[in-house]
């Protein structure tokens, strides 16, 4: 928020800054001429295939998935997964809570958040598939029936020097890919009953205003007990469905002139009923 303030250009490296408070981000930054640039892989993918288009011509935006750790496991699995297994990505090399937060699509949940907030979208056309390969890391399709598909490595120095070169493209790197090597690429749609968290993302879309606070603060509450083993995978979603539910009774969490301390007590609040939630079920 400081950074904006100064009208500068602010490479947002984070998901928590858009999905707890984007109206007030993105508000700021037009406020004081700032620019924002995405720099999570999916949404500088979708930023890319934007270059030189008219927002009003775009009929879809979809984020791919990789579906994480558990991608073939049968469904009846999930409730007995360890932390071990969570942990471990087969495609990113990342740290152990991002990793997780793939395994239960958490990380994708609220990266439809982010998409919604930071392109100004309907969340009736944002879509996630599932693209076992990473290495299109997201397409937006047009009115005349066109898709404009980002592909590169899985390699966060793309998304990060794009950023930092910032209007230029400049040399990177990393990987240059073969696609006659690499022969094929596969698609599947999410399967929302093993991924639960998807459903929760459309739930905070649809209700807005501290919606978004209240569920990153309920997911990194679930996800530190998932950690602590005080709760099992599949009740990382169930804590975050019930503190949203409790939280958004009556409408509470419809707030249109959404200030920094109504977004930072949210979090609060739902970092307290996260935890007696979590005690509950464990």
């Amino acid at each position: 928020m400081t950074a904006l303030e100064h009208g500068t250009t602010l490479a947002l490296a984070n998901k928590e800054s858009l999905v707890t408070a984007g109206p007030l981000l993105m508000a700021r930054a037009r406020a004081a001429g700032a620019t924002i640039l995405p720099v999570d892989s999916e949404h500088s993918a979708v930023f890319q295939a934007l270059v030189g288009e008219d927002m009003a011509a775009v009929e879809r935006v979809i984020i791919t998935a990789s579906g994480g750790a558990f991608r073939d496991w049968p469904k009846d699995r999930l409730a007995s997964a360890t932390l071990a297994q969570a942990s471990s990505h087969p495609n990113w090399d990342m740290g152990q809570r991002i990793t997780i937060d793939s395994a239960s699509m958490f990380n994708k949940a609220m990266e439809l958040i982010e998409t919604k907030e930071f392109f100004g979208v309907p969340s009736s056309i944002i879509e996630v598939l599932v693209h076992r390969e990473s290495l299109i890391h997201a397409l937006v399709g047009f009115n005349d029936g066109a898709l404009m598909a980002h592909v590169g490595p899985p390699d966060m120095r793309h998304a990060i020097g794009y950023a930092l070169h910032w209007p230029d493209r400049r040399h990177l790197p990393v990987e240059r890919l073969d696609l006659a090597k690499i022969g094929s690429l596969t698609f599947e749609a999410p399967d929302e009953d093993r991924y639960p968290a998807l459903a929760l993302a459309r739930q905070v879309m649809d209700t807005g205003g501290l919606a978004g606070a209240v569920f990153n603060a309920a997911k990194e509450r679930a996800l530190d007990a998932f950690i602590a083993g005080q709760i099992g995978f599949l009740q990382m979603a169930a804590v975050v469905s019930a503190t949203l539910d409790k939280m958004s009774s009556g409408g509470g969490l419809q707030i249109r002139d959404m200030s920094l301390d109504d977004v930072l007590e949210a979090d609060r609040l739902a970092r307290i009923y996260a935890g007696e939630i979590t005690t509950q079920i464990g």
